[in-house]
């Protein structure tokens, strides 16, 4: 008796989270981050296909918890002190279809904010390519055993929209630093710790400043944050400049600073 083949589609979902410059799967997303602070009621987002086939991509919105080690987890009611932005949010168009080196506006609407209570409100505008598109690619069915299985890759990216209402009170203070110098590169463990009403998005700069008072950086980080209702984030990375400082001895001095280069928090730790 003939077996019969089973079909099986794979579908294998990407979320990429915007601590970079946005690109994967031949999509490139500016910015990569929208908050609207109330001096502005509508933001664009511009995307553009990079490859060399048409792809088809759905937009829709998803809602994350971020964990205390920075990883994103769906969520679909908000955890207490979280606010989803969802609701006071329109966007136009709703899918688009980009030929190679093609690009698109996405204008995003702040909408019925007159009730909003004061603090900050968070949803993830999702782009996942439509998998029946050839933009995305599938390999060739391979039978094993009486089963079919037909794999194809679906790529998604999420970008955080953010709704803030009134003024902020967030403060943040750097804790719990401390420095490894065992393998090829030094790595400095840290903790930041976030009150308030709002999340903070920011830059980790290290520098050493060596005993006779020369300051070296050493490292940076770009884009970490602590989202709502998150009262810590732990946090590691490597030293990748620290080769001409004398890390035995001076002291390293951490700062975490926004975007526009106000300095949210510092800490100065000895070497010696």
């Amino acid at each position: 008796m003939n077996k019969k083949l089973l079909q099986f589609s794979v579908l294998i979902l990407l979320f990429f989270f915007p601590t970079i410059s946005l690109a994967q799967g031949d999509l490139m997303i500016m910015p990569k981050r929208l908050v609207f602070d109330g001096s502005q009621r509508s933001q664009e987002i511009n995307l553009a296909n990079t490859g060399s086939d048409t792809a088809v991509y759905a937009i829709s919105f998803v809602n994350y918890k971020m964990t205390e080690s920075g990883n994103f987890e769906q969520v679909d009611s908000p955890e207490e002190g979280q606010r989803f932005a969802e609701g006071n949010l329109r966007y136009f168009p709703r899918r688009v279809t980009l030929a190679p080196n093609e690009a698109q506006t996405i204008r995003v609407q702040v909408t019925r904010t007159g009730n909003l209570e004061q603090g900050e409100y968070r949803s993830h505008m999702y782009f996942r390519a439509v998998e029946e598109q050839t933009a995305l690619g599938q390999e060739e069915a391979k039978e094993a055993e009486g089963i079919s299985i037909n794999i194809k890759t679906v790529f998604g990216i999420s970008i955080p929209i953010i709704i803030r209402e009134g003024a902020s009170t967030t403060q943040i203070n750097l804790s719990d630093i401390s420095l490894n110098i065992e393998g090829e590169n030094p790595k400095l463990s840290l903790v930041i710790n976030r009150s308030g009403n709002m999340s903070v998005y920011g830059n980790i700069k290290v520098d050493h400043v060596s005993p006779e008072g020369v300051t070296t950086e050493v490292g940076m980080v770009k884009g970490v944050s602590v989202y709502t209702p998150n009262k810590k984030r732990i946090f590691s990375f490597e030293l990748r400049s620290a080769g001409e400082a004398d890390l035995s001895t001076g002291k390293l001095r951490v700062s975490y600073s926004e975007d526009i280069g106000k300095t949210l928090a510092t800490k100065e730790i000895p070497l010696n």
